[in-house]
């Protein structure tokens, strides 16, 4: 008897991970636009580490996932964003090593009816346990 060798069908899994730290960063942001967009403030917030600080544009520091999310709730109001669609131009990235990133990016408010309102953000982002977030945000 010869022996065979009998070739049995191999599965293919798409991997749908983001190929680079870079690339899940940004995932991790555009995720949060799209909470933004659909009116969800917890779907925005859930890029923010629980110990996250914002520097608001008055100048006064958030401290925390819930200060945070109090400074934009007044912009969640029935299910929607009053302020318009969230967007990002990314400017500048930069890896701070393995557990750490910098981006820099144009953030713009669209909304229905009047004028665009657009500005800057420089956030720090820290990898955990449950993917990219955010750890310090400094937006105007």
């Amino acid at each position: 008897m010869v022996g065979m060798v009998v070739a049995a069908p191999v599965a293919v899994i798409a991997i749908t991970a983001p190929a680079t730290d870079e690339a899940a960063v940004m995932a991790a942001l555009w995720a949060s636009a799209a909470g933004w967009n659909a009116g969800s403030l917890e779907r925005f917030m859930s890029v923010y580490a629980e110990d996250a600080t914002f520097v608001t544009e008055s100048g006064r520091i958030a401290r925390g996932r819930a200060q945070i999310a109090a400074n934009y709730a007044a912009s969640f109001i029935g299910g929607t964003n009053s302020r318009g669609k969230l967007s990002f131009e990314k400017l500048n990235y930069r890896q701070l090593g393995p557990e750490h990133a910098v981006l820099t990016a144009r953030w713009t408010l669209t909304p229905a009816k009047g004028k665009a309102e657009t500005g800057l953000t420089t956030v720090v982002f820290a990898r955990t346990a449950s993917g990219w977030k955010i750890v310090s945000d400094h937006s105007a």
